[in-house]
């Protein structure tokens, strides 16, 4: 069980202290309170508009609604207007015009789909990209290996996630571009897939150190990925097009985002320094744990987002054999976005929300955790104009779960993924 602990701002800590049980009282639906002390409840965004002919529209009345927007509203009871495959309305209860379907769910509650921005089961096990050969594989894409709506891909979506970014291995420095998914059950790659390439991997400490060439050492990696660095900016500089290095040409003009497994506190501190510093381009700093936490202000500084996991812990740093949270410690520096990551397979691609749970359960802010597994992420990769929050002009990515988003105990009762029910517990059965 996840005990929340309150958020900075007023509205948030009243929504989450109840999120454990609905009928908490009548808290969550409230802001800051104005200038005369009185609080006042946030009104709906987006507008209901009528139904063309032949458009589809649906709305969901829910228990509580967790739009995770920027006001970080929460509705109580609250309704999402969804026309097409985006959100139109989101507030609270109001009259549908004619031709709108009506899901009434208050026994749930209502929170974007989640995204893990690392993650390896698009081909539906351990079968994704991976070269040992070669240390440099910039010119590589993962997307030959995505089968849609495979097993894991599933169960993910019953588990409350709806985006991932499926991406090369780790067995060098430079593994290649990842591509940016949707989880439908049955869909063709172009249904599913939002950007290919979606990203960049790059990979610095432990997996792609080698033996017999300069990958032996971390040194010789960083000599390595400068190297390429270096020549990927004199050809954007000439205005070359190199094909090996077309995509990192990108990173490094940043039209492409760029994801980095590092860990330990030396190596994330020369994650820091190469991508924050001397190579400013949309880096996230993925794993980031054993020691990794004693570099957090450093990140913080930077300003460099945060993936963290799959471990969400360390245990081997205090020498009073304290359980140190990262989260916690990422949080407590000022790190710019912090989110979480499975590592799937390494841990269940479905158990997005527990890496949630278990950085709220060792010290983080839990509405900071649900950000983590939702806003964050999608604003660490610049896709918060469509995915992330429920807001109006997103996409229609919605989770009701039966619980609590963050409580173990909880369940996943229907996903819709761009207005198309993706997953049905009572239709689909219980996947994990």
């Amino acid at each position: 069980m996840v005990s929340f602990a309150a958020p900075t701002r007023t509205h948030a800590a009243c929504a989450l202290t109840a999120l454990l049980a609905l009928g908490a009282g009548s808290c969550a639906g409230t802001r800051a309170s104005d200038a005369g002390g009185a609080e006042r409840a946030p009104a709906g965004t987006g507008a209901v508009r009528e139904l063309a002919e032949g458009e589809q529209g649906f709305a969901l009345v829910v228990g509580k609604l967790l739009t995770v927007n920027d006001n970080d509203d929460v509705f109580e009871p609250g309704m999402l207007v969804v026309r097409g495959a985006t959100i139109d309305y989101v507030g609270p209860v109001i009259e549908l015009p004619a031709g709108y379907e009506r899901v009434d769910a208050l026994e749930c509650f209502a929170a974007p789909g989640m995204i893990d921005l690392h993650s390896h089961v698009q081909s539906g096990g351990f079968g994704d990209l991976n070269d040992m050969v070669i240390a440099l594989n910039p010119e590589y894409r993962s997307s030959p290996t995505v089968v849609p709506g495979n097993a894991s891909v599933r169960r993910a979506c019953a588990g409350g996630v709806t985006t991932l970014f499926g991406i090369p291995g780790s067995g060098t420095n430079n593994g290649g571009f990842g591509v940016l998914y949707k989880t439908r059950w049955d869909a063709s790659y172009e249904d599913c897939v939002l950007a290919d390439p979606g990203g960049m991997k790059v990979a610095q400490a432990y997996n792609p150190e080698r033996g017999a060439d300069l990958g032996a050492t971390r040194a010789g990696m960083a000599w390595n990925l400068e190297r390429a660095n270096k020549l990927a900016l004199a050809a954007n500089r000439d205005g070359r097009d190199v094909f090996a290095l077309r995509n990192l040409q990108k990173v490094l003009a940043r039209e492409l985002p760029l994801l980095i497994h590092t860990a330990g506190s030396d190596a994330c501190h020369t994650t820091i320094s190469m991508w924050g510093e001397r190579y400013p381009v949309r880096a996230v700093l993925s794993h980031g744990c054993f020691d990794g936490w004693r570099v957090a202000p450093y990140a913080a500084r930077v300003g460099m987002p945060v993936n963290l996991g799959p471990r969400t812990f360390d245990w081997r740093s205090s020498m009073e054999g304290q359980i140190i949270g990262t989260p916690q410690r990422y949080e407590a520096a000022g790190a710019a976005l912090i989110s979480v990551n499975t590592d799937a397979p390494v841990m269940p691609q479905e158990e997005l929300f527990l890496q949630g749970a278990m950085g709220a359960r060792l010290g983080a802010n839990s509405y900071t955790m649900l950000k983590a597994c939702t806003l964050n992420p999608a604003r660490s990769f610049g896709l918060d104009d469509r995915l992330g929050s429920l807001a109006p002009g997103k996409h229609a990515d919605i989770v009701l779960w039966r619980g609590a988003p963050l409580d173990p105990r909880g369940r996943v009762d229907f996903v819709w993924i761009e207005g198309r029910l993706e997953y049905d517990r009572e239709r689909d059965g219980q996947r994990f």
